[in-house]
């Protein structure tokens, strides 16, 4: 049994690491959904090994695997939020795969008493332009179809509607009437998305205006992105139940949420500025503000998202926890950021919960080998790996098929001997 774990640098030397233990233990597992704060963890799909999920192929799942990690997610206390963009929408994920995920998870979701979510989107569409009444139709297909399979919804950003309203003289009034459209025919309230430009560049501009107010003295544009969503939460009254903000831009998300309606929540996506943001600050009246949450690090580090909320409101419980993820997070949503689903879905291979380092339309091949190996040292760092063990094992393997050479010390071993390590998990 190895107790160090090897690392490749860009030049293509490496180096040893300590491999440390789990932050969490398995046994610390809550007996429910939790309470401290609302938290979704946006959920990675697995493909079927065996099968043709190349670029451009309908997705071919492991069914087994994909809802048995959602169930790991449950098992932790966190709700589970589906279909949504680490879940590949628009990066292989196509909308047969999408519908029958939606229809899997909500079944499963009753069947343990979990908490779920799922994207409504617009994907089914072919690329392209769309008109106004196509773009309306359909999102409420895909929202009907999550409304019957008995999971709540959140209106995703849409490629399409981005386009329709790129291509108008009053972006703002497209997006507020195609959003109370939708939000109309809904049975029950809904999470608004905003994803910003770095997850997508095609949602650039999303909500026809700048993200925040310009600086003082600066002028402002009319109207804002931020005085957009508010519009379309005053349009929908209480059919709007909060806004999942994902534009890595802490101070843009805490402006927005101040001028949320009391009956919104704000769900951080925020994977750079998660904990200060879940934790929360004062206001000047003597409140104390924080965003609840709906992440996809969170899928990746399951048992410590779980721990640190269950610590509050004892702050620096939390922080201990929590704090040292954000390295890791940071780094698996580093630039180009739509490649963040590569680290999830290595994280969770590595974790034991897929068979196979693999993703839907070849996505895995999305970081380079140095990269994976900086997570494999950052999950290390802040007790991500679960079973440690088993993660050292393929990781190296990993390596070793790359034709790396891996040196690992093992216990029991005398002083400086050295093994090579060649087995692929």
């Amino acid at each position: 049994m190895t107790d160090v774990l090897t690392l490749l640098a860009p030049d293509g030397s490496t180096s040893t690491t300590p491999l440390g233990p789990p932050a969490v233990a398995d046994s610390a597992k809550p007996d429910g959904p939790l309470a401290e704060r609302v938290v979704y963890a946006a959920a990675h799909v697995v493909p079927r090994a065996a099968a043709d999920n190349t670029p451009g192929a309908p997705a071919d799942l492991d069914w087994d695997a994909t809802l048995a990690f959602r169930h790991h997610l449950w098992s932790w206390g966190l709700g589970v939020a589906d279909a949504m963009d680490t879940a590949q929408r628009n990066m292989g994920l196509d909308p047969a795969a999408t519908r029958e995920l939606v229809t899997r998870s909500a079944r499963e979701a009753r069947s343990v008493g979990g908490r779920i979510v799922v994207g409504v989107n617009t994907d089914d569409l072919p690329d392209g332009p769309a008109g106004e009444q196509q773009v309306v139709d359909a999102y409420v297909r895909q929202l009907h179809h999550a409304e019957d399979a008995g999971a709540g919804v959140v209106l995703m950003a849409s490629r399409h509607l981005a386009r329709l309203a790129r291509g108008s003289d009053d972006a703002p009034s497209v997006f507020r009437r195609v959003y109370a459209r939708v939000i109309e025919q809904a049975s029950a309230p809904v999470v608004l998305h905003w994803l910003g430009e770095a997850f997508d560049p095609e949602l650039a501009g999303y909500f026809g205006g700048a993200a925040a107010p310009a600086p003082a003295g600066a002028p402002a544009p009319a109207p804002t992105a931020a005085d957009t969503v508010l519009a379309i939460m005053r349009d929908a009254g209480e059919q709007v139940s909060g806004i999942k903000m994902s534009l890595l831009d802490a101070d843009a998300e805490t402006a927005l949420r101040a001028r949320l309606p009391e009956t919104a929540r704000m769900y951080t996506g925020d994977d750079f500025h998660y904990v200060d943001l879940i934790a929360g600050a004062p206001t000047a009246d003597g409140r104390h503000v924080h965003s609840d949450a709906l992440l996809g690090a969170f899928a990746a580090m399951a048992p410590i998202a779980s721990a640190a909320v269950r610590a509050l409101p004892d702050e620096t419980s939390f922080r201990a926890l929590l704090g040292p993820t954000e390295a890791l997070a940071r780094h698996v949503f580093s630039a180009p950021t739509w490649h963040y689903k590569t680290g999830i879905a290595f994280l969770a291979w590595l974790n034991g919960h897929q068979p196979a380092f693999a993703m839907v339309g070849g996505q895995h091949a999305g970081r380079s080998l140095p990269h994976l190996s900086e997570t494999v040292r950052l999950a290390n760092a802040c007790g991500a790996l679960e079973d440690p063990s088993l993660a050292a094992s393929r990781w190296h393997g990993l390596l070793a098929l790359a034709g790396v050479p891996v040196t690992a010390g093992r216990r029991g071993s005398a002083p400086g001997d050295r093994s090579v390590v060649g087995v692929v998990a």
